[in-house]
C-alpha cells in the first residue's frame, strides 16, 4: 500500500486536531463548573509545555535568537487569542462569542492578500478562498447560534466585548500565519513547543484579569490531563507539522469543522437534539472546504519542508 503524501497526511491530520478540539468540547464545558476558566487555559498550557520540553530536550539545545523570536511570536498571539476570547465572552453574549470568532475564516485569507503577510510558496488567494471562506463562515453561524438568530440580532447593540472577541479572532489568525511563515524551517517538535512556553508565559502574566479558582474533582483532573496532553501538546504538534505542507487558507478552513465535531459529541453524549439549521451548518462548512480543496486553479504550492 502506498504511503501518503505529505499533504495528503497534513490534512488528515488536521481533520484530527479538529476532532479532538470538537470532541472535547463537552468534557471542557464540564469542568468548568469548578476551574476559572484563565486558571484552566493556565494550568493546559503549563501542562501541555512540561510534556513537550521532556520530548524535544535535545532540539531545543540548538536554538537560535531567530528561532526563539518565532515561537515568542506565535506564542503571543496564541494566548492572545484564548485570553480575549475568554475575557471578552464575560462582557457579551456566547452567540456573539461565536459569530465573532468564527470570523478567523475570513480574516486569514484576506490577511494572505497582501504580499508582505503571504507565507513563502503560497500564492495570492483565488475566487475558491472566498468563496469557500463565506460558505464555512455562514455554516459557522448556523452551527453556533440559536435558531431565529439574525445578523441583525447579533448586530443589534456592539459593545466592548464584541470588540475584544474580534481581537481574538485576529490574533488566531494571526497566530495561524505565523506558523505557516516558519513551520518550513522550524522542526515541529521544536516549534510547538516554544510557542506553547511563550503562551503559558503570557497566560501567567494575564491570570490576575480574574480570580483564579478551582476544586480538583474528577472531571477537571481528566479535563486537563486530556486537554493539556493530547488537545494542546499534541494538536500544535500535529498543527506545527501539518502547515509545512499545506496554504493558510486551506488549514482554516479545515479547522473549522472544530464545531461540527463538537455537534456530533453533543448528539452522542449529551443526546442532544439535531435540527436542520445544525444539518445546514455542517454541510456549508464541508461545501466550503469541498470548494477550495477541490477547485485546480485555487490550489496553492505545497510549501517546502
Amino acid at each position: 500500500m502506498r504511503r501518503p503524501t505529505p499533504g495528503a497526511l497534513a490534512h488528515l491530520l488536521l481533520i484530527f486536531i479538529a476532532l479532538v478540539w470538537g470532541s472535547t468540547f463537552v468534557l471542557v464545558k464540564s469542568a468548568l463548573q469548578n476551574v476559572s476558566p484563565l486558571l484552566f487555559n493556565l494550568i493546559r498550557m503549563s501542562l501541555a509545555t512540561i510534556a513537550l520540553f521532556a520530548i524535544n530536550y535535545r532540539q531545543l539545545r540548538r536554538l537560535t535568537p531567530k528561532t526563539l523570536a518565532a515561537g515568542g511570536i506565535a506564542g503571543f498571539f496564541l494566548a492572545a487569542g484564548y485570553q480575549l476570547q475568554t475575557f471578552g465572552l464575560n462582557l457579551t453574549t456566547s452567540t456573539k462569542s461565536a459569530f465573532i470568532t468564527g470570523m478567523v475564516v475570513f480574516f486569514v485569507p484576506a490577511l494572505t492578500l497582501f504580499p508582505g503577510l503571504r507565507p513563502k510558496g503560497t500564492s495570492r488567494p483565488g475566487w475558491a478562498s472566498g468563496l469557500g471562506a463565506a460558505s464555512a463562515f455562514a455554516g459557522l453561524i448556523l452551527i453556533t447560534t440559536p435558531s431565529g438568530t439574525t445578523l441583525a440580532n447579533i448586530f443589534q447593540s456592539i459593545g466592548r466585548g464584541d470588540l475584544i472577541t474580534l481581537g481574538c479572532a485576529v490574533a488566531f489568525a494571526a497566530h495561524l500565519l505565523t506558523l505557516a511563515h516558519t513551520a518550513s524551517r522550524i522542526p515541529p517538535g521544536t516549534l510547538a513547543t516554544l510557542q506553547l512556553a511563550a503562551c503559558t508565559l503570557f497566560m501567567l502574566l494575564t491570570l490576575p484579569l480574574e480570580r483564579p479558582h478551582i476544586v480538583a474533582k474528577p472531571i477537571v483532573v481528566t479535563a486537563l490531563l486530556v486537554c493539556g496532553l493530547v488537545g494542546t501538546a499534541a494538536a500544535f504538534t500535529i498543527q506545527s507539522f501539518a502547515q509545512r505542507h499545506l496554504p493558510p487558507t486551506h488549514t482554516v478552513l479545515i479547522l473549522s469543522l472544530e464545531p461540527v465535531f463538537a455537534w456530533i459529541t453533543s448528539l452522542a453524549f449529551l443526546h442532544q437534539s439535531l435540527g436542520p439549521r445544525s444539518t445546514s451548518g455542517a454541510v456549508l462548512i464541508l461545501a466550503g472546504i469541498a470548494v477550495v480543496e477541490f477547485t485546480p486553479s485555487t490550489h496553492t504550492t505545497e510549501i517546502p519542508a
